[in-house]
């Protein structure tokens, strides 16, 4: 069965965490059109501060992405990896992997938070967003509401 990965990274400062800055970075788009997909690839969007937010995609190997995708029973088996452990803002308990069956999708979204070891550098930030969709899909698929929608973000202060 098909598998589309598609992986949204958004990386910012504490310069944007208000006013017009923080309004283009959560302005950003969750999801976007699949390009023409590569055997075994994931469509990996980046967006960053430094070029205002404006994306940026590529291709790249399905093995990268930082989510487990196991098939068993007819559903496809979805859960993100948590990396790295020490950019985590507090959060509950991890939620479950999600078991999708063809024809569904999900949004998973995980923040994390870093700072320089020696404190010189302020805060910066990412926003991990994982749309997995199992079986085939139109290209604008991560354009509509998820099946399932997972948000695993923690405070970030």
């Amino acid at each position: 069965m098909e598998i589309a990965v598609q992986w949204v990274r958004t990386s910012w400062t504490k310069e944007s965490r208000g006013g017009e800055a923080a309004a283009r970075r959560n302005a950003a788009p969750a999801g976007f059109v699949l390009p023409q997909p590569e055997a075994a690839s994931a469509h990996v969007v980046r967006m960053d501060e430094r070029d205002g937010f404006a994306p940026f995609g590529t291709q790249a190997d399905i093995r990268t992405v930082d989510v487990l995708l196991r098939e068993a029973d007819g559903r496809l088996r979805v859960l993100p990896r948590v990396q790295p452990l020490f950019g985590q803002p507090p959060r509950r308990r991890r939620p479950p992997a999600v078991r999708l069956a063809p024809g569904q999708w999900v949004r998973w979204q995980l923040n994390y938070r870093f700072s320089s070891a020696a404190g010189i550098r302020g805060w910066s930030y990412w926003l991990d967003t994982f749309n997995i969709a199992y079986g085939p899909v139109n290209p604008d698929v991560f354009l509509s509401t998820p099946t399932v929608f997972v948000d695993e973000q923690g405070p970030v202060r």
